[in-house]
């Protein structure tokens, strides 16, 4: 193993910069956090005192010595910033959504190849507790053949004067673009392509200024996959229901990383990622009925894949071909709730 450590620009200290990224880049000694884009603020700095600042973008991008950028702002900023990155010769990770639409995707990944190099999504979601759990027990076999498959992401949040971009009818916003790319990526990893995608995009809250609601069905010829959010669920603690030919699996509550990293607890603590017990999910079958113990998430082995692709030339867990299709899911659900028709794949 290479013992090269590659220095790190985040563009943006919001939520994910700082609860998501820098706490996972701090405790691998394979990454050092040298500069972080904050254009007034000063919060990378209360992190870690030998953080360095930039106030703008191309002040991060024209240092020589940034190996890797992750982009970490408002979602209409994603594709420009991910392309200025790339022709400035740094490799790119980017947080959902990847871009506003699966063209923009393949500009991106056009311009990684030409300039050889990794270009990813964080799609941190496939090291949840829940979803490693459920893919155990669908690689054991315990459901048999999965005849419906239905994931959701619920919130309960009240429409509330706010400044916040998420909250705004801006240009790649609302809830389809924010959670939307967690659970359709996950479906997918599951199932692979669907024939189909119909798709219900709204806003059921009132005042709402964003679609705050989508109910995505995704046709298979032996199943209905189906992934819904909505913010305006207050009993919210649903998660997967899954019907095969053997069972039925249930399970509600989320993964504890994002709650441990808030509370400013660092990833190496251990132990990690381990759900409390009244999160754990329950299967129904002849051979089996009982409690089923989640496996311990883990995001950490997102960013360690990242530097085994940069320095190793590993194979990326979140490949090209796998983002430009949840891109595709994501135009083809905006479609198909404008137009109001089933639309193949």
């Amino acid at each position: 193993m290479s013992s090269k450590i590659l220095n790190v620009g985040l563009i943006g200290f919001g939520l994910s910069g700082r609860y998501f990224h820098a706490p996972f880049l701090s405790t691998n000694p394979g990454f050092k956090i040298k500069t972080v884009v904050e254009r007034t603020k000063n919060d990378a700095q209360a992190f870690d005192p030998e953080i360095g600042n930039a106030r703008s973008v191309d002040e991060l991008l024209s240092d020589e010595s940034i190996d890797l950028v992750f982009i970490c702002t408002p979602n209409e900023t994603h594709f420009p910033y991910a392309m200025d990155a790339l022709e400035n010769g740094k490799h790119v990770v980017i947080e959902k959504p990847f871009a506003a639409t699966e063209e923009e995707a393949r500009q991106l990944f056009a311009k990684a190849e030409e300039k050889g190099l990794v270009l990813t999504a964080y799609q941190n979601r496939r090291w949840d507790s829940d979803f490693l759990t459920l893919k155990k027990i669908l690689a054991e076999g315990k459901l048999g053949d999965i005849v419906e498959y239905e994931s959701r992401y619920d919130r309960f949040r009240e429409v509330v004067p706010t400044e916040s971009w998420k909250e705004k009818k801006v240009p790649v916003g609302g809830n389809l673009y924010n959670l939307g790319p967690h659970l359709i990526d996950q479906a997918l990893v599951l199932f692979g392509e669907p024939e189909t995608v119909t798709a219900d995009v709204r806003a059921v809250r009132p005042n709402s200024e964003i679609d705050d609601y989508f109910d995505i069905r995704l046709g298979y010829k032996d199943k209905l996959v189906i992934v819904k959010s909505s913010l305006m669920v207050y009993e919210n603690k649903l998660r997967y229901v899954l019907h095969g030919t053997k069972g039925s699996f249930i399970k509600g509550g989320l993964d504890p990383q994002e709650e441990t990293l808030r509370k400013d607890i660092l990833p190496d603590t251990q132990p990690w990622g381990v759900e409390p017990e009244d999160r754990w999910g329950k299967l129904h079958s002849h051979e089996f009925t009982g409690i089923i113990e989640s496996e311990a998430g883990d995001y950490a082995s997102f960013y360690q894949n990242v530097y085994d692709a940069i320095v190793n030339d590993a194979e990326l867990a979140v490949k090209p071909e796998e983002i430009l299709r949840t891109t595709r899911v994501i135009d083809l659900a905006i479609q198909s709730s404008e137009e109001k028709k089933v639309l193949n794949y």
